[in-house]
């Protein structure tokens, strides 16, 4: 079994443009921009990026998939490990506290609670890049590059693979998200996924 490892990172500055698209917003107004504002401030502090990952080695038999304890079939996830030898498997969360937040003015403010929404979206998306941006860097080190990551919902690949990937990383310890029994992960901004290595 490899070793799991924890880290946290910074986040960098927000992107509006990404908030904005979250919101399905096609364009900018001055009222757009002036809730992007008000959500921004009201969620300073809020974020906390923390990832767990490790490394595991990669088989495939019969279309069957496997790394660590988790043995799928997904002509998805397949394609896209082609060429791999092994996976970074990991859980990533930028904290409760924007849940809370979009709880707290869903009930006063429903507009920039969606404004909160799609900040959290955007913050937990810039902390899967800088994550993988940084294991791309390390793995450059040894001569090796990385796939997009993929995670459990995408194509034909299962959601409930959400629950070998939980006990493997052990996310409930480590960075304090847990999963329901309806596979819905809290705190809610948070990811896992797959990323090959060739």
């Amino acid at each position: 079994m490899s070793t799991v490892l924890f880290k946290e990172f910074t986040l960098p500055e927000v992107d509006r443009h990404e908030v904005l698209r979250y919101m399905g917003c096609k364009e900018s107004t001055a009222e757009t921009e002036a809730l992007i504002d008000r959500a921004i401030e009201i969620a300073r502090g809020a974020f906390c990026g923390k990832v767990c990952f490790c490394e595991l080695p990669l088989s495939v038999f019969d279309s069957q998939i496997q790394f660590g304890a988790i043995r799928t079939k997904s002509k998805n996830l397949l394609k896209n490990l082609d060429g791999c030898e092994s996976v970074i498997l990991f859980g990533a969360t930028v904290g409760i506290e924007i849940d809370r937040l979009i709880m707290r003015y869903g009930k006063i403010s429903p507009s920039l609670a969606v404004c909160l929404q799609a900040l959290g979206a955007e913050r937990i998306e810039a902390l899967c890049d800088i994550f993988c941006a940084d294991m791309a860097r390390k793995q450059g080190f040894q001569g090796k590059r990385l796939r997009p990551r993929f995670s459990p919902g995408y194509g034909d690949f299962p959601l409930d693979a959400q629950k070998e990937i939980f006990a493997i990383l052990g996310c409930d310890r480590r960075i304090g998200l847990t999963l329901n029994d309806s596979l819905i992960m809290s705190p809610t901004k948070s990811v896992t996924a797959i990323i090959g290595i060739y």
